[in-house]
């Protein structure tokens, strides 16, 4: 049977659904950094693979890799997020292009709607996401439980630890004005240790885009 998990929704989800509209109009600032992510993500997903995507924002990655896979379900935390998401998929122009298996929801990682069943999910993706997450650890043991073995938990996540000096400060005051959410501080090495304490091994590594997100494919063992 599979463990019970109860979280509250994180406190950062209002921040999130309120910015949704503003955040869905900004164009990717590193479109080649994109590109190379999507593609090696693709690399690592098969046709027959059931997806969950976590902090899928307004749904463009799971568009653009959801007709490479069996099941894609995308999910975020932030309702707001969401609307616009299921929005591009009923009516949007990405609609006539959107795969069958394609499924958004409001959830985080410790909802019961992201439960795979029996068997598990063949991989977890996370972009620009871990960073953002206030319990790290407790998600990165919660993904390894969703997938079945040897599946995979693909992400790229902003390590700016080097620059913390820097933009830690500018955040906390961003905070108290509800100007910014909860964000971490890693370092490459601070990212995989976690996740490989969470019980992964690690089979790729790249930084898309230098010198701060760092991309990773990690195998459940």
């Amino acid at each position: 049977m599979a463990t019970t998990w109860t979280k509250d929704m994180p406190s950062s989800a209002g921040f999130w659904s309120k910015v949704a509209r503003k955040y869905a109009a900004s164009p990717i600032r590193n479109q080649d950094a994109y590109e190379k992510t999507l593609e090696r993500t693709s690399a690592h997903l098969g046709p027959q693979d059931s997806v969950l995507e976590l902090g899928c924002g307004t749904g463009t990655t799971a568009l653009l890799l959801a007709g490479n896979v069996r099941s894609y379900l995308a999910t975020d935390f932030a309702s707001g997020m969401i609307e616009i998401a299921e929005a591009k998929l009923k009516g949007g122009p990405e609609a006539k292009e959107a795969p069958q298996g394609l499924r958004f929801a409001v959830a985080d990682v410790f909802s019961d709607k992201v439960e795979p069943g029996e068997t598990g999910y063949d991989a977890v993706v996370a972009f620009n996401f871990l960073h953002l997450v206030e319990n790290a650890e407790e998600t990165l043991s919660r993904i390894h439980q969703l997938l079945k073995p040897g599946g995979l938990y693909i992400s790229k996540t902003v390590c700016l630890k080097r620059r913390a000096w820097l933009f830690a400060p500018l955040v906390k005051v961003m905070q108290l004005f509800g100007k910014a959410p909860f964000v971490r501080f890693l370092s490459f090495d601070m990212l995989e240790e976690k996740i490989r304490s969470a019980g992964f091994e690690i089979i790729e590594t790249g930084t898309y885009p230098a010198p701060y997100s760092r991309f990773v494919v990690a195998r459940k063992l």
